[in-house]
């Protein structure tokens, strides 16, 4: 089969390495957080200033930790790659911009991004809201967190439908395969002829799905891919 179409999925997996925590820990808390205490607008209603404190804590911390192997890669293929290529993360973090890939979407929102409840305006932020700051659009001081929590609708699924029904490899990295709608990007990419790969540091909920998946660090996996599809590109 000729791939000419790449759509790529990326979670908390690939950011792990380089010590961005993953969504929820082993004690099923985020941060030492119950995620409904800090992900959901109902959340957001009962106490705001534990919301914002988490968030700017979490923006803040980013300055600490760098784009690994695996964010580089992808990197590389989106400037080497010569066809279509979208990659979607459902990752806050900006590490995927600062290792330079451009074809990128953030379905889940930004940690470097606020946003305006009063007039809905996204504006780049990369300092604290705890203290209420005017909206740069508006005046109003009503920023949050420009994160879809849960209950929210996912950014760019239009542009992410279309682009997985028109692929011809779906590739899915660093995810747990059990985060709906995303989980169910692989079943989009079949029902579309698409061939679908899994790169994971262990077997996910959604790893019978895949044609392939292979397992291991994602700094040693998306790598070698990388080089094996540049390697191979038939055009």
């Amino acid at each position: 089969m000729t791939i000419r179409s790449i759509v790529i999925l990326t979670g908390a997996g690939i950011s792990a390495e380089s010590g961005v925590p993953t969504f929820r820990g082993p004690d099923g808390l985020w941060e030492g957080h119950r995620v409904e205490d800090v992900a959901t607008p109902q959340a957001f209603r009962r106490d705001p200033v534990l919301v914002q404190r988490f968030y700017d804590a979490r923006r803040a911390a980013l300055r600490n930790v760098m784009p690994n192997a695996a964010h580089l890669a992808l990197a590389r293929l989106d400037a080497e790659w010569p066809g279509e290529l979208l990659l979607v993360t459902q990752n806050v973090d900006d590490l995927h911009e600062r290792a330079g890939s451009r074809r990128l979407l953030h379905m889940h929102g930004e940690l470097n991004s606020a946003l305006c409840a009063a007039c809905g305006a996204a504006t780049p932020w990369t300092g604290d809201l705890g203290d209420h700051p005017p909206c740069p659009r508006c005046a109003a001081p009503r920023l949050r967190p420009d994160i879809v929590w849960f209950g929210e609708m996912p950014y760019h699924m239009d542009r992410i439908g279309d682009a997985i029904a028109a692929c011809d490899l779906f590739v899915s990295i660093g995810t747990s395969g059990a985060v709906y709608p995303a989980a169910g990007f692989v079943e989009w990419a079949r029902d579309a002829g698409a061939s679908t790969l899994e790169l994971n540091l262990d077997p996910s909920a959604g790893t019978p799905m895949f044609d392939e998946a292979r397992h291991g660090p994602a700094t040693q996996l998306v790598p070698a891919w990388v080089e094996m599809m540049l390697r191979a590109r038939s055009y």
